[in-house]
């Protein structure tokens, strides 16, 4: 028998609780490319509002998944990149893809 999954403990429970709300992953997705600018993301991530964004990309940070480069700069420029934790997502974003493309066959 399995052990039980406890939130304090379970792996699974402890990323789903980062990666937790519909556009957290496709976030970090849209990021795997490298540094990008908030609208370069923004219309990168059809749908999505400034606002919703705005707060993915803050908990990402939070986590210490997301990096934000602020210049000073009229208008003001941030730039978002991933950190090594980040980046550590990148196989499990892969295999994630190729099991939903298994889904339309």
């Amino acid at each position: 028998m399995e052990d039980p999954c406890v939130e304090e403990t379970c792996g699974v429970a402890k990323a789903v609780r980062v990666l937790d709300g519909k556009w957290t992953v496709r976030v970090i997705r849209g990021l795997l490319g490298g540094t990008r600018r908030f609208s370069e993301l923004r219309s990168s991530l059809e749908g999505i509002s400034p606002k919703t964004l705005t707060d993915r990309l803050r908990a990402l940070e939070r986590h210490g998944l997301v990096h934000r480069e602020l210049y000073a700069e009229v208008p003001p420029r941030a730039e978002y990149s991933l950190t090594a934790r980040g980046r550590d997502l990148a196989p499990a974003l892969v295999a994630l893809a190729a099991w939903g493309d298994k889904l339309d066959a």
